[in-house]
């Protein structure tokens, strides 16, 4: 007949089997349930989705694939039928896209929106940017201008801004059109030209140049950042997942931090 110590004892080993037993078959559901998300996204929450990234993957197992691109290149790419399982575009491009992609209204959120900055190459003298008219100043006296290609919003909102202050024929001679993802305000820190306006998230960690500031009002035009999840990704919940994360109100400062003010869906 077996002691009270090695009966307890013996109990004591069942529960920590069973424990154990426990603990695996959680661990096996967990990495059996871990999905891997493909999101496209343009440039813009290029340098918040990848802060909080990490966050996300250790506290749910799935693992996030970022492709970023130009948002008429991301247009392009869902038009000629690439699938992905999530998107991150401005607002307008997303109901945009709808026409060619059927986009489901689970996860279909607005997250963040970010202002139009202006940098100069680090050490230089800042111009004036606080008012419209100082802005209408500092355009016509720069030697040199980049600014967003005019088929996406940036580029179209600023072309129509030269315009309404009816300096188009004289800046437009200056202009070097670039996308910021491919590499817009290294022009900037090369010296090849003085002024760039690009989103304030795209720009504000660029080597060897000085954030100005953002265009005032009047002049500024914030970039509504969404997301949506298109209609033939028949295992939503992942996507869905990593949505509402991105947009809890807990993530205000990483967004903040990266240029953003969050907007998303709880705040």
């Amino acid at each position: 007949m077996l002691s009270k110590t090695a009966h307890a004892a013996g109990i004591t080993r069942r529960f920590a089997a069973s424990l154990l037993s426990a603990l695996i078959l959680s661990v096996t559901a967990t990495l059996a349930d871990a999905e891997d998300i493909h999101v496209l996204s343009g440039g813009g929450p290029q340098a918040a989705l990848q802060a909080l990234i990490p966050e996300f993957e250790k506290a749910t197992g799935h693992r996030v694939q970022l492709i970023f691109a130009h948002v008429s290149v991301i247009r392009q790419k869902l038009a000629a039928g690439e699938k992905t399982d999530l998107i991150f575009l401005p607002v307008p491009l997303i109901a945009a896209a709808e026409k060619a992609v059927a986009l489901r209204p689970e996860g279909r959120v607005v997250i963040a929106r970010v202002g139009i900055a202006v940098i100069v190459r680090k050490g230089t003298t800042p111009p004036d940017v606080s008012t419209p008219d100082a802005v209408r100043k500092m355009l016509l006296d720069t030697r040199s201008i980049e600014f967003p290609p005019p088929n996406a919003p940036v580029g179209s909102h600023l072309d129509r801004m030269i315009e309404q202050l009816g300096i188009a024929e004289a800046v437009r001679p200056k202009l070097t059109i670039k996308t910021a993802i491919e590499g817009g305000a290294q022009l900037v820190a090369e010296g090849k030209v003085d002024v760039a306006m690009q989103l304030l998230s795209e720009v504000q960690s660029a080597k060897d140049t000085t954030v100005v500031g953002l265009l005032p009002p009047g002049l500024q035009n914030f970039v509504v950042y969404g997301a949506a999840i298109p209609a033939y990704n028949d295992k939503p919940e992942a996507a869905v997942a990593f949505v509402k994360f991105l947009s809890a109100p807990d993530k205000k400062d990483f967004w903040k931090a990266a240029g953003f003010e969050l907007l998303g869906a709880d705040n």
